[in-house]
């Protein structure tokens, strides 16, 4: 089966984007659909993975939508560009652990071409940067994985208000701040996605 790319211009309901994913899973395990990789972004709105703690949302007033991925909490919305797949690992490796390392690979490679240097972190997973020798992270990554199907994806955040981020832990993580590329280094991230969809084409592939 080919992989269908989906790039959705206008901020996308997580909810009806979460069960858009879940209706694909369910078809990919029965091979009546194509894999998926789909581009798109969320009104602002903070998630909260399988593993959050009650003391890592810091403000209580905000709403929280409880989710199935793996990971913490964490906040989605403007000028973040979110990359959900689903991908049938039973075509591939049955390897989660490789499978994250691809997906890091994908979002490394991408920075690379933007001349960012980036690296994952096997205590923390997610994609980092060094800046004035302190770590700062620059997108995240949670994955469900059921039935060797892989799903759920990653968040770059781009040109995103991070004062968002002062209302929780984000990602569970407490000595490391988070960034997003504009404040890494200013220049045109048009194309981001288009480098983005190659290159998770190719490390997929690879």
């Amino acid at each position: 089966m080919s992989i269908k790319i989906k790039i959705s211009k206008k901020p996308i309901d997580y909810d009806k984007a979460i069960s858009y994913l879940e209706k694909k899973v369910r078809s990919l395990h029965f091979k009546q659909t194509d894999e998926l990789l789909w581009i798109l972004s969320h009104p602002s709105i903070y998630t909260a993975g399988i593993s959050t703690k009650s003391d890592e949302i810091l403000d209580k007033k905000i709403s929280v939508i409880k989710t199935n991925r793996g990971g913490k909490i964490t906040w989605h919305g403007p000028g973040q560009m979110i990359f959900y797949f689903v991908i049938n690992l039973s075509k591939r490796e049955k390897d989660i652990r490789k499978f994250v390392n691809i997906i890091e690979k994908i979002i490394i490679d991408t920075l690379k071409e933007y001349k960012i240097k980036s690296f994952a972190d096997r205590k923390n997973v997610g994609i980092w940067v060094k800046k004035n020798k302190k770590k700062e992270k620059v997108a995240a990554i949670g994955i469900k994985v059921r039935r060797w199907i892989a799903y759920h994806g990653c968040a770059i955040n781009i040109n995103n208000d991070l004062t968002k981020y002062e209302k929780i832990v984000p990602c569970g993580i407490k000595k490391h701040s988070v960034t997003n590329l504009i404040n890494i280094k200013k220049q045109n991230y048009k194309n981001f996605e288009k480098t983005l969809i190659k290159n998770f084409l190719k490390n997929l592939k690879s």
